[in-house]
């Protein structure tokens, strides 16, 4: 398997146009997006995009439509050209690869799955996830054997011989998955992989993720426009409206500390009680709390456990050790949030 690898994307600027290059400066100096359409007819895509993403994490990119999430996504395997700025690869900015290194770079170190699918449809799903390794000129059986471990991992095993077309999306979502996983490449390219699927069987896929993502420890990048889905798998957040980045962090920085009244207004519906940790919100250790709970517990978890035991305050562990306290008001305080103490 794969070592994961880091991506760091700097300094990087998308103008579509016919002579995009040329406005690169004067967007450096504030030129706004609707400046730049309707004094100069080019769209800004991107504007100065800095993301650090450690190997084997899972950075998620989110916003709405138009943002810019999926035109940054396309940038790291250059699918989009960009107009200036550096993609850092093990050393190897992505921008200055030749056709042919592009070429291998794109077959050995990255894999993408898609919002709708993109399966071959006259090929079977041992086909399908076969595919990436045919291309690498991986011998018959040891594609085969290598896809169709992958196709039971992702809960698809007696499914190896149908078509996409006799798959829910859910399934066939599932058989992209196979696909991505089966090249072992240690990028991972998610661009709205889930947004197509229902509810249900989008959460049941987020959990797949996350439990693949424990055994093979791929650095990916995770595009959305849901906040939930961000909160909930993201090792770490990027917020982007119109090409740039306006927030990035853990979904413990987005949800405590907005960084103005766009990001608080994306964040001030969700359930803080399920995606605050008790660590972010605790206080120093008193060593007078007796029920200990753990510093990545939730804050759901941490009042639950106050009404089972009707305690007033938890002491907070870590491997053991006491890291801090979690008073009750503080729980309270952290779960209602900002705009729910100041509408009381």
């Amino acid at each position: 398997m794969a070592d994961p690898i880091g991506i760091e994307i700097r300094d990087l600027y998308k103008i579509f146009g016919p002579n995009p290059a040329q406005y690169v400066d004067a967007v450096r100096r504030g030129m706004t997006k609707g400046e730049l359409q309707s004094k100069h007819h080019h769209v800004l895509g991107l504007r100065d995009i800095n993301i650090s993403i450690p190997p084997g994490s899972i950075q998620v990119i989110m916003g709405l439509s138009g943002s810019g999430k999926s035109t940054l996504i396309r940038h790291i395997n250059r699918l989009i050209e960009p107009t200036a700025g550096e993609i850092v690869i093990e050393g190897q900015n992505v921008v200055e690869m030749s056709p042919q290194a592009l070429r291998e770079f794109r077959r050995h170190k990255t894999a993408m799955v898609f919002q709708k699918f993109a399966l071959l449809p006259h090929r079977t799903v041992l086909d399908n996830a076969a595919y990436g390794l045919e291309v690498q000129g991986v011998a018959e059986a040891e594609r085969y054997r290598t896809a169709m471990r992958w196709i039971e991992r992702v809960g698809l095993k007696g499914f190896e011989k149908n078509y996409p077309s006799q798959l829910s999306g859910g399934m066939q979502q599932r058989v992209g998955l196979a696909r991505a996983l089966a090249n072992d490449a240690p990028i991972l390219l998610m661009d709205e992989a889930y947004s197509a699927l229902d509810p249900l069987i989008r959460y049941d896929m987020q959990t797949v993720l996350l439990d693949l993502q424990k055994e093979v420890r791929k650095t990916i990048v995770f595009i959305t426009h849901d906040l939930d889905e961000a909160l909930r798998i993201g090792d770490r957040i990027a917020l982007l409206r119109d090409g740039s980045v306006i927030q990035q962090g853990s979904a413990q920085d987005i949800v405590l500390r907005p960084a103005d009244d766009y990001v608080a207004n994306f964040v001030q519906h969700v359930d803080r009680g399920r995606v605050l940790k008790v660590g972010a919100v605790m206080l120093p250790p008193n060593g007078a709390a007796t029920v200990a709970i753990a510093a990545d517990a939730t804050l759901a978890d941490a009042l639950h456990l106050m009404a089972t035991h009707q305690v007033q305050g938890l002491r907070v562990e870590e491997a053991g050790r006491e890291v801090g306290h979690l008073p009750f008001q503080t729980a309270i305080d952290a779960y209602t949030g900002p705009s729910d103490k100041a509408a009381a």
